[in-house]
């Protein structure tokens, strides 16, 4: 695109996104959680949210397409923003009768985990709003280019049996877009310094091991530090539809077995073939950061230059607690 085009996105979007999701196929997958975790089963969830889907019949639907479920719905009081400016983005959760929900299980530390990307998967946000008394959640928020985004509210309420759940909204941002091409699959990657490196492949229809490795100025960092209750956080977004899963680790800190690095391992399955981008938050001498990938699902693991880091907001004021 020679010309940057002035437009203001609307959340309308949604219902084209339904379709390609269709289209595509099976969202990312379930993931194969280490059963020996019992801090991490009850995250790695089953349908109805997409989280996994242990020995069913019936493929989940896939997580955060879907802006109502379960009697649930996420409402976001701001769909749109202004592109390079810092807004305060605000929404609630509400439940079958329009009523804010004011109540949620603690999940690793968090009532809700908030995952703001771009659709065109190179701005990613991870975000820990705060909630009002009366259910209103908000946090600032600064969004470097204009287009769509996607607001993923990830979460269980305390009423009843709920199950946990990932609801997404389209939020716009205006001003003048120019779409960036998504960088190019590599085996290594750079943010901040730390060099992180990718090992393994995904590959539909087949649980298959990711182990990411955490080095800084050519050494390995064996001292990473637990962040909401493991040493790496693992999201995985489809490229078209965005398609959510967030994969936690195997083990966990102060199990006795489970080192503080320079490796963190997972187990994901992706059942259909496309393109993925892959969101590792780790923690290093206090900070937050979020090392980023594409992979294409079904084939050999890419070697080659770096990608330059996704621009996440872990290092600077938007990553909040």
């Amino acid at each position: 695109m020679n010309t940057g085009v002035k437009i203001t996105v609307f959340a309308t979007a949604l219902a084209a996104t339904f379709g390609t999701a269709y289209g595509v196929g099976a969202a990312v997958g379930p993931t194969a959680p280490d059963r020996n975790s019992a801090a991490h089963a009850d995250h790695d969830r089953p349908a109805p949210s997409g989280h996994g889907g242990h020995g069913g019949h019936e493929s989940p639907a896939p997580a955060g397409l879907q802006i109502s479920e379960a009697g649930y719905t996420l409402d976001l009081e701001t769909p749109r923003v202004r592109a390079g400016e810092k807004n305060e983005l605000r929404f609630a959760v509400r439940d079958e009768g329009g009523r804010k929900v004011t109540s949620y299980r603690r999940e690793h530390g968090k009532e809700l985990h908030l995952i703001l990307a771009s659709r065109d998967l190179v701005t990613y946000r991870h975000l820990h709003p705060t909630r009002a008394a009366d259910g209103t959640w908000s946090t600032p928020v600064d969004l470097p280019a204009a287009g769509t985004y996607r607001v993923f509210a990830d979460f269980t309420p305390a009423a009843g049996n709920a199950t946990g759940l990932t609801l997404g909204a389209d939020l716009a941002a205006s001003g003048t877009y120019e779409a960036p091409p998504l960088p190019e699959p590599s085996a290594t990657t750079t943010v901040d310094g730390y060099t992180v490196a990718l090992d393994g492949a995904l590959r539909p229809g087949e649980a298959s091991a990711l182990t990411l490795t955490v080095s800084r100025d050519g050494r390995p960092v064996t001292d990473l530090e637990p962040y909401l209750g493991a040493y790496g956080h693992l999201v995985a977004l489809r490229s078209g539809d965005l398609a959510y899963l967030h994969v936690h680790p195997h083990g966990e800190p102060g199990d006795g077995t489970t080192r503080s690095g320079p490796g963190v391992s997972f187990t994901a399955t992706a059942p259909s073939a496309g393109t993925y981008r892959l969101f590792l938050d780790f923690q290093h001498r206090g900070t937050v950061r979020t090392a980023a990938f594409t992979v294409r699902t079904g084939t050999t693991p890419p070697t080659g230059t770096p990608q330059p880091a996704a621009t996440e907001g872990h290092t600077g004021g938007d990553h909040r607690h």
